[in-house]
């Protein structure tokens, strides 16, 4: 079994997590040779050391640093694309390839039918993300996360596609940064996104974008100009990383705590600052800790603001979606 991977700010509670567990072994195991008294005892030490475990949980979740936000959204066992996909939709058919280069495995894309069985809901929808993988292996099959032009030519691909049969699209967004090798630029990567951007402002059928872990960069803005903009509450969404905004200001990313605090870049900041539509709330500890009950979160979000966008025509999706990213920032004219 692999070994659960544990953060620096978790782990007073894994420790008294393990403790915990260590006395609900001994109390199981020595049944026979303890006597009603020591029994007793030892249920009451249980229930007083769960109460601390409890306390002391919430208490670190639920004042979580920026920076601490930003290791929870690179965390290992986190839901990904593909997983999301396969939790929240059925009949999910990938596509493959931009058609004028390659195949980019650090985005993935296909149709796929959301359904709600309360409500009757049942829209077929392109749904797009970046997908990184879990171990060396997979995260060299999927470059880490990090398109190349190809995976940002695939995206426009599927989404023009959508386009053409009325289908709207969700972009899942999860990356560290666009690939920053020469051979990404040699091949136009700065205007496969910029042509992203430009294309996904015309869209004429709704378009939904959710922040799921990393959102980097022009790597994440290349599949993220949508009508409504969701974020996952321990997810991060910024210009730059920490650690780079650190090595540039303070020479060593020795300050990536405090570059985290200067950017504001948490769900909370960016609603505040009116960057983002929503924030998606996570189970205490992250989406990792129960990912079936984050994707079931996400997919009632998604279908509630379909169901509105939806009843939109495309004349208006397209004009509020070009005022909602104009209207961002603020500015003085003299």
């Amino acid at each position: 079994m692999a070994s659960k991977v544990v953060l620096d700010f978790e782990k007073p509670l894994f420790e008294l997590e393990a403790k915990l567990n260590e006395m609900r072994v001994c109390l199981r195991g020595s049944a026979r040779e303890q006597s009603q008294q020591e029994a007793d005892t030892l249920n009451r030490d249980i229930e007083l050391l769960e109460q601390k475990v409890e306390t002391l949980r919430r208490s670190i979740y639920k004042n979580l640093t920026r920076w601490q936000k930003v290791q929870l959204a690179r965390h290992s066992e986190r839901p990904y694309t593909l997983d999301y996909i396969y939790m929240m939709t059925r009949d999910f058919v990938e596509l493959a390839g931009d058609r004028h280069f390659g195949d980019d495995k650090a985005i993935v894309g296909g149709f796929a039918r959301l359904e709600e069985n309360g409500s009757g809901f049942s829209q077929t929808v392109m749904i797009i993300g970046h997908q990184k993988g879990r171990d060396t292996k997979s995260n060299l099959y999927r470059n880490f996360g990090m398109a190349q032009p190809e995976g940002y030519r695939k995206a426009l691909r599927l989404m023009k596609l959508a386009e053409k049969f009325r289908k709207p699209v969700i972009t899942l967004i999860d990356t560290p940064g666009a690939f920053p090798g020469i051979e990404a630029e040699e091949r136009g990567q700065a205007e496969a996104i910029a042509r992203n951007l430009f294309e996904m402002a015309r869209l004429t059928v709704p378009v939904i974008c959710v922040i799921i872990g990393e959102g980097a960069s022009g790597g994440a803005i290349g599949i993220g100009v949508g009508d409504r903009i969701l974020m996952a509450e321990n997810s991060w969404y910024s210009v730059i990383s920490p650690e780079s905004c650190s090595s540039i200001l303070w020479r060593s990313w020795n300050f990536k705590e405090q570059a985290a605090e200067a950017l504001k870049l948490t769900a909370d900041d960016l609603l505040r600052q009116g960057i983002i539509d929503r924030i998606i709330p996570e189970p205490l500890g992250g989406a990792h800790t129960d990912p079936e009950a984050m994707a079931g979160t996400l997919k009632a979000m998604l279908i509630e603001e379909l169901q509105v966008l939806l009843e939109k025509q495309s004349d208006v999706l397209v004009n509020d979606r070009i005022e909602k990213f104009s209207s961002m920032g603020d500015w003085n004219e003299q």
